[in-house]
């Protein structure tokens, strides 16, 4: 008895492919073409931004991430008209064996709900995460309303980028482990630090350097420790308890950057270092209610 003949149909084959990228080449019974449409649109939407974002100088960021985009959807769209192409060359087509309602679903379920949020997770926790910035305690640096990646090859066993005073940090909200904070790093263990007035110290030396009057009889204040110089902004009349402590064995003490708006180490004590998980690195897109997208932020280095 011979093997039944179902058409393709290319309206099929394209919402498939617009459903997972390579499903509608597994619809026309291409197994090989499948795999290799979805390993594309895989690797360049996760493993690539990551790259991009770790190994890229800042300048070259923001136009490969466009063009990563750009290849993304060109994989997608390109998966969708092939897919529907072939299919219509298929009219007379005879099923694989493979080609079962049951084996759609779990490919489905396979891609979709397992590779790719684990590859999404993989690289997420090990290498490069995204953050949002809902506050205005990282001022005049970070604005509400910052997405920037983060590196999380940070402070942990193995890794090249050690903790530093000064790097700007994410780290895990001692007061709900399932958010996260970022500031800077002031005090690493062993550090002597004081705080009165606009003034920190560190083992006896004052960070500021300079100090000007910005809007609404703002303070900023350029801050160095280490070679390494930021900006952080105080209300015209700070009225904040002196703090004088040591940063105990397996801690860092922590401060945002508007130091009048920011809950930090002054609030809720040293950070464990086993919390600091990632390193901010660059701004990849700023948007606010009052502003619009503001391009002249994309790209920018978190300092």
């Amino acid at each position: 008895m011979s093997s039944p003949i179902y058409p393709r149909k290319p309206v099929n084959a394209v919402l498939l492919s617009l459903v997972l990228p390579g499903f509608g080449q597994f619809y026309n019974g291409e197994l090989n073409k499948a795999i290799w449409f979805f390993l594309a649109f895989a690797i360049l939407l996760v493993p690539g931004p990551a790259l991009i974002a770790l190994y890229l100088p800042s300048f070259l960021m923001m136009p490969t991430l466009l063009v990563g985009l750009i290849l993304v959807l060109s994989v997608w769209l390109y998966g969708m008209a092939d897919a529907g192409r072939v299919a219509r060359r298929k009219q007379a087509y005879v099923l694989q064996g493979w080609q079962l309602s049951g084996v759609y679903v779990l490919i489905f379920l396979l891609c979709n709900v397992l590779a790719l949020p684990m590859l999404t997770g993989e690289v997420r926790a090990h290498q490069v995460a995204s953050f949002f910035i809902p506050s205005a305690s990282m001022q005049p640096g970070l604005l509400p309303g910052d997405i920037l990646f983060a590196d999380m090859r940070y402070n942990c066993p193995g890794c090249a980028a050690a903790l530093k005073r000064g790097d700007v940090a994410i780290f895990v909200d001692p007061n709900d482990r399932t958010e996260y904070f970022i500031k800077r790093v002031i005090g690493l263990p062993g550090d002597r630090i004081k705080i009165s007035g606009e003034t920190v110290w560190v083992n006896g030396a004052a960070l500021t350097v300079g100090a000007e009057t910005g809007p609404a009889d703002e303070r900023l204040v350029t801050e160095e420790s280490d070679g390494r110089m930021w900006r952080v902004q105080w209300n015209a009349s700070p009225a904040l308890p002196d703090i004088v402590l040591t940063v105990p064995p397996g801690q860092a003490f922590m401060l945002g950057d508007n130091r009048d708006a920011s809950a930090d180490s002054r609030n809720f004590g040293t950070v464990p270092l086993q919390d600091i998980v990632g390193k901010a690195r660059q701004i990849w897109f700023s948007a606010s209610k009052s502003d619009g997208l503001r391009w002249r932020r994309l790209g920018q280095v978190a300092q």
